[in-house]
């Protein structure tokens, strides 16, 4: 059974860090990419950081130069370090990972979520 488990959340002031970490464990095939996306009240999820499992990264222009998203493949853990926290960074952040499968010659990519950790930013 396919698990993550996501720790790190919390509060913290504007200007703070947190580093957030999501570990997958269970019938784990193979990693194609691991995502954090997050969610405000009224707004949309929006993808926040990806790493592809080439090592490939990508980051929402709102997050630039203050997110990293890095991996350790043997822990098959995915870390976000956020720095330079602003208010509007307040959200519930979600982990997601994406598995490749082949069945009778098919492809397929499989998600998995995380639960989910509240990043909180205020004064």
């Amino acid at each position: 059974q396919v698990q993550l488990v996501e720790s790190g959340g919390g509060l913290v002031q504007p200007g703070g860090s947190l580093r957030l970490s999501c570990a997958a464990s269970g019938s784990i095939f193979s990693i194609n990419a691991m995502h954090w996306y997050r969610q405000a009240p009224g707004k949309q999820r929006e993808l926040v950081a990806a790493i592809t499992s080439g090592g490939s990264t990508n980051y929402a222009d709102s997050v630039k130069g203050r997110f990293t998203i890095s991996r350790d493949n043997a822990k098959n853990t995915v870390y976000l370090q956020m720095n330079s926290l602003k208010p509007e960074d307040t959200a519930v952040y979600y982990c997601k990972m994406t598995t490749q499968s082949v069945d009778s010659g098919n492809y397929y990519l499989n998600d998995y979520w995380g639960q989910g950790t509240q990043v909180t930013v205020s004064s």
